[in-house]
């Protein structure tokens, strides 16, 4: 058993052992030997983990699953476990076939003792995994600083003992419609895989409408098995293909010109076991965001989609493109969930000690007259005069000043910045750099997330707390002061990591893997012990 069983060796396991035997000797009634060596093997083997213990205790060590009167869970928790690679879950290391071959050799109530235990590991195994996810985020990647609402093992336990086996075994897993959309997606990419793919892809650079030959006819038999295309008698890039290709890029998060580039191309080659390996990876990031509130209204940055939308009562009610973290280590926007408070209209910007540090001061070592736009200021908070300072004489790790810039129209922050407070000082904001929006990939920022539309985006948030939420807004921005609004009620934000998500129409959308995150949390799943044959080779 993978994770409960076997944790703790030597003198630790002797003391829960003594005490569990200890126990059992203090038992009020007689017990038969038959049944002081079941109770015995069970107390020595739950020992490890103090939730088993804990369990068996509570339950005077009757057992769950070893009994005739036992069979139907036994079943339900075997189906369980048979269908655990449908979730993309490590299920070879749940034992099943080993547990299964073990009740059919049973000579000893000691065996069926610890027959017994390992059946409740196995559960706390799978339900953790199922629940919440096989893998550590951040142990993965340390810009997914996500926290998982891992389950008490001991009250799933006492769940699962009081349970229908089979109803509590269905709801283990995420009961979103969205999970459900990516794990079918799951079982038909490995039909489409075990039947061979998509075919050939695509060998050319470009084509458009009014191209004709062999490489129209490969884009237009591709599109025909990806399901974009129903006819196939044609060789020319006529209107017909140019929707499809218009299609494809809308839901790959292209710009919809009908033309196959090649970034579209490049899209279109990609084969049915990346897209699999995508799919696989958001299962697991639904799983760790499973228990999560979302909130009826909520606020839902996918990352490399580069879009912010506001969702109320699972619709989408507003949204713009963003503009996110660069591909660099200490510049990539991190994933995680919080509340956001409130707004900053005509805001200052203060430097981040990382930017002023490594940008700003060696720009001033230079020319102390450089970055003039930011004002510099001491630990008391007074200007200082910047031809009275040398700025050679410090370092990144010695340099005693803060920078900002005051309220502008060319502050970096924009005119608006939306805060939830966290320690990686991320927010959403406004920028005066607005032709970075019409860029197919937005990674520019130092980690904040910009926004396209900042004023309708904090129209829409006034709304629930103002009957003119753009004159308010409009009164506060044209008083070119700093002001906080506060957020009557404050919502949900979840900056998340998908390439991989449902549509409405529950058809799957692609998008680029920019940071690199899915690659490598599809490489821990597989090291995990997932066993996906489809992507084998």
């Amino acid at each position: 058993m993978r994770t409960y069983l076997g944790q703790r060796t030597g003198k630790l396991r002797v003391v829960h052992i003594v005490f569990a035997l200890i126990a059992l000797c203090l038992a009020p009634m007689p017990l038969q030997a038959n049944d002081l060596a079941y109770r015995q093997a069970v107390a020595e083997e739950a020992a490890a983990d103090p939730a088993l213990a804990e369990f068996y205790r509570e339950r005077d060590y009757a057992p769950l699953w070893t009994t005739g009167a036992d069979a139907g869970r036994r079943e339900a928790f075997f189906r369980a476990l048979a269908t655990a690679g449908d979730h993309g879950l490590p299920a070879g290391t749940y034992g099943s076939a080993d547990l299964r071959a073990r009740f059919a050799t049973l000579t000893s109530e000691r065996q069926r003792g610890r027959l017994e235990v390992a059946m409740t590991a196995a559960l706390l195994d799978y339900a953790a995994d199922v629940q919440t996810g096989t893998l550590t985020p951040a142990a993965v990647d340390p810009g997914i600083v996500r926290e998982v609402p891992r389950r008490d093992p001991l009250a799933t336990l006492r769940s699962f003992a009081s349970a229908e086996p089979r109803a509590f075994l269905r709801e283990l897993p995420p009961q979103s419609r969205e999970y459900e959309q990516l794990r079918r997606a799951m079982l038909d990419l490995r039909r489409i895989i075990a039947a061979g793919g998509w075919g050939a892809t695509v060998a050319e650079a470009k084509l458009e409408p009014g191209d004709s030959g062999p490489h129209v006819v490969e884009l237009r038999d591709r599109l025909i098995r990806m399901g974009y295309l129903n006819r196939t008698a044609t060789q020319d890039y006529d209107g017909v293909i140019q929707k499809a290709v218009q299609r494809f890029q809308i839901e790959h998060g292209l710009a919809p010109d009908g033309i196959a580039g090649a970034g579209t191309l490049s899209e279109i080659n990609t084969s049915a076991e990346a897209r699999l390996r995508s799919v696989l990876v958001a299962l697991e990031r639904m799983r760790w965001m499973n228990g999560i509130s979302l909130g009826k209204r909520h606020i839902w940055v996918n990352l490399p989609d580069f879009t912010a939308k506001v969702i109320d009562d699972g619709k989408v009610t507003f949204e713009t493109v963003t503009v996110v973290g660069m591909n660099q280590h200490d510049r990539r926007s991190p994933e995680f969930s919080d509340m956001m408070e409130h707004m900053v209209v005509n805001p200052t910007w203060n430097v981040p000690r990382s930017i002023t540090v490594k940008e700003y001061l060696p720009m001033l070592q230079k020319n102390p007259r450089a970055a003039g736009h930011l004002k510099i200021t001491d630990r008391r908070g007074r200007v200082v005069d910047r031809s009275q300072v040398d700025f050679t004489q410090f370092t990144a790790r010695n340099f005693p000043f803060a920078m900002s810039q005051p309220p502008s129209n060319s502050n970096a922050l924009g005119l608006v910045k939306f805060m939830f407070p966290n320690k990686w000082n991320i927010y959403l904001h406004d920028t005066p750099s607005k032709s970075l929006f019409q860029k197919e990939v937005r990674a520019f920022s130092h980690g904040c997330i910009r926004l396209g539309q900042p004023f309708e985006f904090a129209y829409t948030l006034l709304a629930r707390q103002s009957d003119d939420p753009q004159g308010d807004f409009r009164q506060y921005l044209n008083s070119g002061r700093e002001t906080t609004v506060p957020l009557e009620q404050p919502v949900p934000v979840h900056l998340v990591y998908f390439t991989a998500w449902p549509s409405p129409r529950g058809e799957i959308e692609y998008r680029r893997d920019v940071y690199g995150r899915d690659a490598r949390v599809f490489d821990a799943l597989i090291a995990a012990g997932v066993a996906m044959p489809e992507l084998q080779g």
